[in-house]
């Protein structure tokens, strides 16, 4: 106990200026005087996952740059490259890290942990953060098709029986094909990666364990010969259904592999103090033939870093999808991408959810809202409560939501997330939710009313970092919007359940709240001159005002036409959209999917068309395999951060999709407010359903025949039918009588 009595501060500013660093603590401070005083500074979580980040960073600078003779991912070999568009100058950078082309696609199994990831090049890393297996055909006349360096690489999501990534490669007549997915054989799930060769002279088609994966190194210290392939590091086996031709190991010092690939030998193992072991296990083509080799890799018992074991039994992919709401257009890009995303929600939700299956295989509850929310207007509903049902557990004893500390906005999430699982199946919220419910809202009323502010943010809850993306901490209205959210769904399931003591405390909370919102806009649209939603009373109009539309979509606080809401996102396209999509300058510092479709949301929901361009623009920057990274470069149109496969994106698309179709406004049903003309066209059906609404499952169907639009609902009703508008954009909105079923609406837009 005698160290607490040590002057820390003192010794460590003494060293720091003894070696010339500065004081850490004076930057500390300099640091602070930037944001707003808050209980907590950063997010430890997110500042502990940049650590490993960086740390992996300072590696890749120790090996990468000083080995480019070795064969690297894809990403190495257009960041490295002065003559390519993705070239980043290393300079006085300390960490190397992948910044132009966070792409990948995972694979697996419904309710099973572990998710293989695909790079755009086909690089396979199949355990998390592990080594890869890369895959070239190569001849003794120095002929290579090696996919990270090709020209021409061709990849798809396969979704019939089982999810698979599918790349081609193609050079000439020559060409490797490569299916990666995962089996459950006996009981054990298995990564297996298909592979066909075929070249005009004789080769080889070349199996390469690989040292590093989508985020840099990765240390194999150890390979060894077993009967049927590899044992990796003493722990993890790599299985040839083929025998080899030949083999070569190689370790550091003496190089990769790639480098001297006939140098076959007899070693039986090879280890590397280094950590850069590299395996090439060769099989012969013919000239003009052709040759088919799978690899397996046993995924075995992922750790739990759950610590509470996976809940949810493994499924077979045809099941699970069974009964998802089905979407038939003219569209077929539209549709590839929606069945991904659906894909996409699924796969990452396990037993918790995660918002990526590999930079961000952690659980924050901000994603989960949007997953969950979509998962549950896709039918998805049993899935969405098995999630939801863990929540309670999360839950401190005074009431806060934790994934991290210092997000006031969970709460709201939580509680909006179980009104939207009730209010779509119409269930009262389960026994278990009860408490936490109770004990949330309360939280909400105590947080915001514990501190005396500035008028300006009196009632607001405290500053935070709140959804991090929008700068420093402060007085962020995307907290108090989910702040107000949450108490609207306490009083609605509070009622549902018969508390009306409770509902009624949530009704007078949610409306001093919501007083206090609008209070402080209007003061600061006045001091500033604006008629727009900065991000916060204490923030000039940038990027970070993004977080207000969470206002008018999905929350919905204010109605469809609120023109400070619309006023804010015209200001957004205007300064901040880079070729039709948001770019946020702020953390992101890129092309932000999820984001750009929420400011459609907001149009789409206000009957502005433009939403159309900024959904059309999200497709096209989709990844092959139909994904999107959390930010995309501008001019690599890789990822830039975060995940290459980001769950809230793919979320943001299966909700677009839907509310094209079907979305509610408090009392009424809106049908078809995003349909577009081109899908209009004579003799086309379109079909959406079932799609889970507040009054019922409904199934739309329009076909368009003899220049008449016929648009008819097939709806469950739970209790009275609500009142149904049919809203095709260029036309005037329809309302579906009391006794009717379809409306017929001409062709022709006005």
């Amino acid at each position: 106990m005698w160290t607490k009595w040590l002057p820390w501060r003192l010794i460590i500013r003494i060293l720091a200026k003894e070696h010339g660093f500065i004081d850490p603590f004076q930057l500390l401070s300099r640091l602070t005087t930037m944001a707003q005083p808050s209980e907590v500074l950063a997010p430890v979580e997110l500042l502990r996952l940049a650590a490993v980040l960086h740390a992996r960073g300072l590696i890749n600078s120790q090996v990468i740059q000083n080995n480019l003779d070795w064969l690297w991912p894809y990403w190495v070999q257009k960041q490295f490259d002065p003559a390519s568009r993705s070239f980043v100058p290393r300079a006085f950078s300390l960490t190397h890290i992948n910044l132009t082309h966070r792409n990948w696609t995972a694979v697996g199994i419904p309710g099973v942990e572990q998710m293989p990831i695909v790079d755009p090049r086909g690089l396979v890393t199949p355990l998390y953060d592990g080594w890869s297996i890369d895959s070239w055909l190569v001849g003794e006349d120095g002929y290579r098709l090696v996919p990270s360096r090709a020209l021409r690489v061709c990849q798809k999501l396969e979704m019939l029986e089982n999810l698979s990534v599918m790349t081609d490669s193609v050079e000439g007549k020559n060409y490797l094909t490569q299916r990666v997915e995962v089996e459950n054989e006996k009981g054990e799930n298995i990564c297996r990666i298909r592979l066909t060769g075929s070249t005009e002279k004789e080769a080889y088609l070349v199996v390469s364990l690989r040292p590093c994966n989508p985020e840099g190194i990765s240390f194999i210290h150890e390979v060894s010969m077993i009967p049927s392939g590899w044992l990796v590091n003493k722990k993890n086996r790599i299985v040839f259904e083929n025998t080899p031709d030949g083999r070569i190991f190689s370790e550091y010092a003496r190089g990769d592999v790639f480098n001297d690939l006939f140098r076959w030998d007899q070693k039986q193992n090879i280890t590397c103090n280094v950590g850069l072991c590299t395996a090439a296990a060769l099989f012969k083509i013919e000239p003009g033939g052709e040759r088919d080799i799978t690899v397996s890799v046993p995924l075995g018992e992922e750790e739990d870093r759950s610590g509470k074991g996976v809940g949810i039994i493994q499924e077979k992919w045809k099941d699970t999808v069974s009964g998802v709401t089905r979407l038939e257009i003219p569209d077929e890009k539209i549709k590839y991408l929606y069945d991904a995303s659906i894909r996409n929600l699924i796969l990452l939700s396990p037993e918790k959810i995660y918002a990526g299956p590999f930079t961000y295989k952690q659980f924050w509850f901000r994603d989960a809202a949007y997953a969950l929310n979509a998962m549950l207007s896709v039918n998805l509903k049993e899935r969405a409560r098995n999630i939801i049902d863990a929540f309670p557990k999360m839950q401190t004893p005074t009431g806060y939501f934790r994934s991290q500390d210092g997000e006031w906005d969970s709460n709201g999430q939580v509680l909006w997330s179980m009104k939207r699982y009730s209010e779509l199946t119409g269930r009262a919220p389960e026994e278990s939710w009860r408490r936490s419910i109770a004990s949330a809202v309360r939280w909400i009323h105590r947080k915001r009313s514990s501190r005396k502010q500035d008028p300006k943010c009196s009632g607001l809850f405290p500053a935070g970092f709140s959804a991090e993306h929008f700068g420093p901490n402060d007085f962020y209205y995307w907290d108090d919007f989910w702040g107000v959210a949450g108490l609207e769904a306490g009083e609605l399931m509070a009622g549902m359940t018969g508390n009306k003591a409770l509902a009624e405390e949530c009704r007078v909370e949610k409306g001093s709240f919501l007083k206090a919102i609008n209070e402080s806009i209007s003061k600061t649209q006045k001091e500033e001159g604006i008629s727009t939603v900065p991000a916060s009373p204490f923030r000039r109009m940038d990027s970070s005002a993004v977080g207000t539309m969470v206002a008018g979509y999905p929350l919905k606080i204010y109605g469809p036409r609120e023109k400070a809401i619309l006023d804010t996102a015209d200001f957004l396209i205007e300064k901040d959209f880079l070729n039709g999509l948001f770019f946020h300058e702020i953390a992101h510092s890129g092309v932000n999917i999820y984001l750009s479709l929420q400011i459609a949301q907001v149009l789409l929901r206000a009957g502005d068309t433009r939403f159309i361009g900024i959904m059309d623009a999200a497709g096209e920057i989709a990844s092959d395999t139909g994904q999107w990274p959390e930010a995309i470069h501008p001019w690599t149109g890789g990822g830039c951060m975060g995940d290459g496969q980001h769950l809230w994106a793919a979320a943001e698309w299966v909700m677009m999709v839907r509310n094209c179709f079907i979305t509610e406004e408090k009392d009424k049903l809106v049908l078809c407010s995003g349909i577009r003309d081109e899908w209009l066209a004579e003799g086309n059906r379109l079909f959406f359903g079932p799609a889970p609404t507040p009054f019922g499952d409904c199934s739309i169907e329009i076909a368009c025949f003899g220049g008449k639009i016929s648009v008819g609902l097939d709806a469950d009703w739970r209790g009275k039918r609500p009142e149904v508008e049919v809203r095709l954009p260029g036309r005037p909105a329809v309302h579906m009588g009391e006794g009717s079923d379809t409306v017929q609406i001409e062709a022709g837009a006005e």
